[in-house]
C-alpha cells in the first residue's frame, strides 16, 4: 500500500517547483491557478524568491502548497499509482485534501494564506517561542512543559513528530524555562527554532476562530481517499470530518508519529513526499524503519518515486 504525505511550514526554499512547472504542464498549470486565485505572482516567488519574502508565513503557506500540488499534479500525469491514504504535516493537511478531492486548489491557497496570515497576526513578534527537543518522550516532554508555564503562560507539545523528535510551543518565556529542565531530564537537546509564531498552541486561538469562520464559507468535498488526520490520528472521509479536523489543527497539537503507525498498521508500505523538501521522509525512517520513504520534488525524484512505486507494487502482486 502507499500513502501520499505532504510537507509543511520550513520546507520552503527559492528555486521550488521551476523545474516541474518548466517539464511538466499539469504542474504550470497548478501554478498558473494559484497566481490567479491569489492576484498576485506566487509562481515567481516560488521559483525566484527573494528568501526574505518567501520566510513570510502568509506567503510561505500558500507557496508550498502550490509546490506541493503541482508535484502531485505532475506525479499523476506521470503514471504514480493512485495512494490507498494521504495525510499532510500542519499546513500539509491542506494539500492533502486537495489530493483527496475534497478542496479544490483555489479554495486551498486562498485560505491558506488566510490562514497563515491570522497565525501570525494571533501573538505579537516576541512573545511566544517554539523548541525541538530530542531524545526526550512525550509525557517526559509535558511534565517539564508544565512546570516551566507560570502564571497562566502557555508550553505544551506542538509537533510530535518522530520517536526521538517533539517540539514544544508557547509564551517565549515559558518555553525557555522548559529547555534547561528538559535537559536535566535527559532530553539529548533543546534548540530555540526561528520561527515567526508560535504554532499548534493554545496561543492560536485567535487565529482559530478567524480560520474557522472562512472555512464554513469554503465547499468541502468527500474524501477520494481516506486521509489521516493530525489532530486525531485517525482517518476520515467525509468533507464534514475534514472541515473540523482543519479548525481544531490550529492550536492542537501535530499526531505525526502516531499518523505514521496508524498508516503502517494498516499495511502502507511505500510513503511518497510529494512536495519540496524531504523532511517527512527523514520522519518515516525514524518512526517506521520498515517501511521505504520517496520523495516528489522535481523531474529526478519524481522518475525515482516511479520506480519506487512499481517496485512496491510488484512486491505486492508477489505476496
Amino acid at each position: 500500500m502507499i500513502a501520499y504525505v505532504f510537507p509543511g511550514q520550513g520546507s520552503q526554499a527559492p528555486g521550488m517547483g521551476r523545474e516541474l512547472a518548466e517539464k511538466y504542464p499539469a504542474a504550470r498549470e497548478v501554478f498558473e491557478e494559484a497566481d490567479e486565485a491569489l492576484g498576485f505572482a506566487l509562481s515567481k516567488l516560488c521559483f525566484e524568491g527573494p528568501a526574505e519574502e518567501l520566510q513570510l508565513t502568509e506567503n510561505t503557506q500558500p507557496a508550498i502548497l502550490a509546490t506541493s500540488v503541482a508535484a502531485l499534479r505532475a506525479a499523476e500525469a506521470e503514471g504514480l499509482p493512485r495512494p490507498d491514504f494521504v495525510a499532510g504535516h500542519s499546513l500539509g493537511e491542506y494539500s492533502a485534501l486537495v489530493a483527496a478531492g475534497a478542496l479544490s486548489l483555489r479554495d486551498a491557497v486562498t485560505v491558506v494564506r488566510q490562514r497563515g496570515r491570522y497565525m501570525q497576526e494571533a501573538v505579537p513578534v516576541g512573545a511566544g517561542a517554539m523548541a525541538a527537543v530530542l531524545g526526550a518522550d512525550i509525557e517526559t516532554v509535558e511534565a517539564a512543559c508544565r512546570e516551566a508555564a507560570h502564571g497562566g503562560e502557555v508550553c505544551s507539545a506542538a509537533n510530535i513528530n518522530s520517536p526521538g523528535q517533539i517540539v514544544i510551543a508557547g509564551s517565549a518565556a515559558a518555553v525557555e524555562r522548559a529547555l534547561p529542565i528538559l535537559k536535566e531530564r535527559g532530553a539529548k537537546r533543546a534548540i530555540p527554532l526561528k520561527v515567526s509564531a508560535p504554532f499548534h498552541c493554545a496561543l492560536m486561538l485567535p487565529a482559530q476562530e478567524r480560520l474557522a469562520a472562512d472555512l464554513d464559507r469554503v465547499e468541502f468535498r468527500d474524501l477520494g481517499v481516506p486521509l489521516v488526520t493530525n489532530v486525531d490520528a485517525k482517518a476520515i472521509r467525509t468533507g464534514s470530518e475534514a472541515r473540523a479536523s482543519l479548525v481544531r489543527q490550529v492550536s492542537s497539537p501535530v499526531r505525526w508519529r502516531e499518523s505514521l503507525e496508524l498508516l503502517t498498521g494498516e499495511g502502507v508500505g511505500l510513503f511518497v513526499e510529494v512536495g519540496p523538501g524531504k523532511v517527512l521522509s527523514g520522519l518515516v525512517r525514524q518512526t517506521a524503519p520498515g517501511a521505504r520513504a520517496a520523495n516528489v520534488e522535481d523531474e529526478a525524484s519524481l522518475r525515482a518515486a516511479l520506480a519506487a512505486a512499481n517496485e512496491s507494487g510488484r512486491a505486492a502482486a508477489g505476496d
